[in-house]
Formats: C-alpha cells, structure tokens, sequence
C-alpha cells in the first residue's frame, strides 16, 4: 500500500467526539489521510452542552505545529476553532511564512446557538492577518455575518450568500464557501473564486444529528487537496461527504442532544465510497 498523505487539524477537542480535531481525525481517516494534531483548546462538551473550555497557549500551539510539520510532509491544513487572537496571531504568522500549505480556515466564530466565540480583536485578526493567507474559507452564515459586519438575517438567500462571499474574498483568501446549512428550506453552498461564483445546490437531510458539520466539511476539503484534488472538486466532494453523513446517522441517538455524522459509513450504503 503506498504512502498515505499527511493534513494537520489545528483545532480544539470536544470531549463528546462529534466536532472539533475528534471530527477532523474521522473525517481524514474516511478518506484515506493520516491526520495530525495542533491542539488549540480543550473543552468538557457533550451533545447537550459546553460545560468549560480551556485555551491553550499560543506558544505551546505553535509547538505542536511546528513540531509536526517538522517531521511530517503536511499536504494540506485546516484550521477550527483558535479560541482567542493569540493563537490567531500565531497561525497566522505560521501561514505567512509559508509553512501551512493549502491553508482551509473554517472561521469559528459563532456557536450554532449564536453565542459569540471569539473577541472583537480575534475577528479582526482573522481578517487582516489570516484570511488573506488562506486557499479556503468555510464561513457559515452566523460567520459569515460576523466577518462582513451585516446582520445574519440578511444572508437569508442566494444572492446575499454571494455578495458576503465576494467581500470576504476581496480581502485576500483565494476561494470562500459561505455555507447554507441555517437557511430554512435548503442547504445551498455559494462559493466565490478566480472562476467567479458556484452554487452547489442541496436539499435540508431532515434529522438533529449534525454537530460537527462544518469541522468534518472544511476537513473534507483538506483530505481532498492533500490527495491532489483542485479545489472546486474537493469543495463538490466535501459537500457530498457530509450530506451522506448526515442521512447515514440521521436515525442515531448518541446522547440527549445534537449527535454526530455518520463519518465512516457504518449505516449501510451511505458512506463515503472513494473520492467523490
């Protein structure tokens, strides 16, 4: 069997294992990727609630990263939650320097709930000094309101999506996806780049289990890059990936409250099946 490639997760852990770098490992390993690790935060999460979470620090987040990219020949990286502007700072200058290849920044900014996830200055830094080093950005579009100043119900339709999708882009990242995952009666992704603007259509997977869908869809991205892929053939594969996770768990219940996809297929015929 021939060498696997290498992507890096530079993310926080969720204890209850549906998003965060637990989210990106399966999503890596679904694809035939080895997955590292730069660990940014560790939380006490479960499929109901987050009970506390602790930031690391920067310079132990830049540790981890330098250490693993070091030693392994990283293809691809994605980045989730960053928890505060020191560890944004520090991404950021590690992306400068041109040692995150293929750099897909998932901006967590926001919980599903609304409820904000990084300081003013944090978003700041994400716009000045990380977006414009990244191949891709996966905002949804609590985090796509946040990172264009506009209030969230603006985005509520297609053309809205594409115009946040530009604005984030004319700050420097060469591709933007602004997800639809909250519009109310489809999924619709928009997706903004040097070829101009794709809509990849989709309808709503009717079920409660999706914590993690954005984690396990900018990690899909990254697996597809780090495997050679162009990168509106590994958004379309990406977007695949995850709907076919959320049909495959739709029926799970794996605690009280939001569950986890369906990364590996384990509900019969749904899975992943190979690269598309």
């Amino acid at each position: 069997m021939p060498t696997p490639p290498t992507a890096l997760s530079i993310a926080g852990s969720d204890s209850g294992g549906g998003a965060g770098a637990q989210a990106d490992l399966k999503t890596f390993a679904a694809h035939g990727v080895h997955g590292t690790t730069a660990l940014t935060a560790i939380t006490a999460q479960n499929t109901a609630q987050v009970r506390g979470v602790v930031a690391l620090d920067p310079a132990f987040v830049r540790l981890q990263i330098e250490t693993v990219l070091d030693d392994f020949a990283v293809g691809s990286v994605k980045t989730g939650m960053l928890a505060n502007r020191g560890i944004v700072d520090v991404v950021a200058d590690l992306a400068a320097a041109g040692r995150l290849l293929r750099l897909v920044v998932d901006p967590v900014l926001v919980s599903s709930s609304g409820h904000a996830l990084m300081d003013p200055d944090g978003v700041d830094a994400y716009l000045g000094h990380l977006l414009p080093h990244a191949l891709v950005v996966t905002p949804n579009l609590r985090e796509a309101a946040a990172l264009t100043g506009v209030d969230v119900r603006a985005l509520a339709s297609v053309p809205a999506m594409t115009e946040a999708a530009e604005k984030i882009r004319a700050g420097g990242a060469r591709y933007v996806v602004v997800k639809g995952g909250h519009l109310t009666d489809a999924a619709h992704d928009v997706v903004a780049g040097p070829e101009g603007i794709t809509v990849l259509e989709a309808g709503r997977v009717a079920t409660g289990n999706d914590h993690g869908t954005g984690c396990s869809l900018s990690a899909a991205i990254a697996a597809h890059l780090a495997r050679g892929a162009d990168v509106l053939d590994a958004v379309r594969a990406a977007k695949s990936f995850v709907a076919r996770g959320l049909a495959g768990g739709a029926g799970w219940r794996l605690g009280a409250g939001h569950g986890p996809i369906d990364h590996f297929g384990w509900s019969g015929g749904i899975g992943w099946s190979g690269g598309t």
